[in-house]
């Protein structure tokens, strides 16, 4: 079959799924809808907002769906008259049984990680929350238990002592795209071999981050606290409670941070403001300071808060 005659549904909402999406257009393939999430208000204003993919799918001119409830009968029935041979998801959510044997071909679904490590909502944070070296991209059958299905192609992808989340998001993004792109290719020339993930008893896993989870353990040791803030940065961020010398309690972000193991007798949690610096005492080390944000305030580098800032008074909350 040709691909213009070989007919794709894509599902997914956020920048991950556009980059996957614009590829596989860009290769020729016929996506003749894409679904996604509704639109819904956003930022300050609350205005409403659509969908990296929506506007994307929009400006080519391919029809989209919306659908609260991907049950619905009516919705149901739109997505059955677009004929599809195949379902493609990335970074979408789950689907029920009715729309991912809906297509002769099956649902296959892009997935950042090394499969069956970090199934879940956040494999990018996990893994370097973790301290992995190594991560990477998986294309997988769906199947009813969630991302469980039969492997059909996985690429490692190395993660430097240095990078954050964020950066590893768009490399993840951009590789999981590539891989995609070729998974398409063979099952359009009928070449899909899926393997079972492998059967190990105790996967690494990867569930959604809530904000008690953001919280710094300042109790572990540097390189834990270290691989905890850059694993939520850019977002959502690490935050730790800080104690004001007006006994007032704020939530303070740790965007970036570097360690130190030089040896020190502080107690954890103690600060130590050199002026161009701030450093806090943990196990093991210090974190090092280099981004934060205080309540109120824009993203700032450490040298730009303490210009005009003290923190002559601040007492971390160790919990």
């Amino acid at each position: 079959m040709q691909k213009e005659n070989f007919r794709i549904v894509f599902m997914g909402t956020p920048e991950f799924a556009l980059e996957s999406l614009r590829q596989i257009i860009l290769e020729g393939f016929n996506v003749v809808c894409v679904i996604t999430a509704p639109d819904k208000p956003a930022g300050r204003g609350k205005k409403i907002k659509e969908s990296a993919v929506k506007k994307f799918a929009v400006s080519k001119e391919i029809p989209v769906l919306q659908p609260a409830n991907l049950k619905d009968e009516n919705f149901l029935h739109k997505l059955k008259a677009y004929k599809a041979h195949l379902n493609v998801v990335v970074a979408f959510r789950m689907l029920p049984e009715a729309v991912w044997a809906m297509p002769p071909n099956g649902t296959i679904n892009l997935h950042a990680s090394l499969l069956p490590d970090y199934r879940g909502a956040a494999p990018v944070n996990r893994a370097i929350m973790n301290g992995e070296t190594v991560t990477g991209v998986s294309t997988f059958f769906i199947e009813k238990e969630i991302d469980t299905g039969n492997i059909i192609l996985q690429k490692e992808v190395p993660v430097t002592f240095q990078m954050n989340a964020g950066e590893l998001h768009d490399i993840l993004m951009a590789e999981g795209a590539k891989l995609l792109t070729k998974t398409l290719e063979l099952t359009l020339k009928g070449n899909v071999v899926p393997k079972p993930q492998s059967g190990r008893s105790n996967p690494k896993t990867a569930p959604k981050i809530h904000p008690a989870d953001c919280k710094i353990p300042w109790k572990k040791e540097a390189i834990i606290i270290y691989n905890h803030i850059r694993g939520l940065s850019p977002y959502p961020g690490a935050w730790t409670a800080i104690e004001t010398g007006d006994k007032k309690e704020i939530t303070v972000k740790i965007l970036a941070a570097g360690i130190s193991t030089r040896s020190h007798n502080y107690p954890v949690g103690t600060l130590i403001n050199s002026g161009k610096s701030l450093e806090i005492a943990v196990n093991k080390g210090y974190l090092i300071i280099n981004e934060l944000q205080v309540p109120g305030k824009r993203r700032m580098s450490i040298k730009d808060f303490l210009l005009g800032n003290s923190t002559e008074d601040w007492k971390i909350k160790v919990e």
